[in-house]
């Protein structure tokens, strides 16, 4: 091997090294992946989808969270409550604060079958025996809420619980989609 093919095979060599590190700490510290499991977030999430989610962004209302509770298991779940917040679910709407609250992402799923509400009615004072979401905590609930182990069973879920905030579907193609 001549000299030219030397330096031309260590640039190559080179690219390949850093491209490898930005690949290990995008994927590891930045844009995690991971696989759903259940179908408690139907119709937005289903089982077997893979997401990305990510560490470093704030929790707003309606964003979609992974969390691990206190007994370790891991949980994909949309946040409904912010801290301070009063929940309370009547006759199939969500009012927060009071003041009725639209959830367009839960689409026709909403729609009452057999005179069964989508979500039972419950309010965040008889479920965690106060009115308000604690300071540094939120109320999770799951989209597909007739079968979702959520707030409602578990309880607030802590800021220092959240491993990070969904961002996207990427496989299944059928399934991809941005949050």
């Amino acid at each position: 091997m001549n000299e030219k093919h030397i330096e031309t095979l260590a640039y190559w060599l080179k690219i390949m090294v850093v491209a490898g590190i930005f690949v290990f700490i995008l994927r590891g510290f930045i844009f995690i992946p991971m696989s759903v499991e259940g179908n408690s977030m139907e119709k937005t999430l289903h089982p077997d989808d893979h997401i990305v989610y990510e560490k470093f962004s704030s929790i707003h209302r309606f964003d979609i969270i992974i969390f691990q509770t206190t007994d370790g298991l891991i949980y994909v779940k949309r946040v409904i409550g912010l801290p301070g917040d009063h929940i309370q679910y009547k006759d199939d709407e969500l009012y927060i604060n009071g003041e009725k609250t639209e959830e367009d992402f839960l689409g026709q799923a909403k729609i009452k079958r057999d005179s069964n509400q989508y979500t039972t009615n419950f309010d965040t004072e008889e479920l965690l025996g106060k009115k308000e979401i604690s300071e540094d905590h939120f109320f999770v609930l799951g989209d597909n809420r007739r079968i979702s182990k959520d707030s409602r069973s578990f309880g607030e879920v802590s800021s220092d619980q959240i491993i990070g905030k969904a961002r996207l579907v990427y496989f299944p193609l059928r399934h991809f989609k941005i949050f």
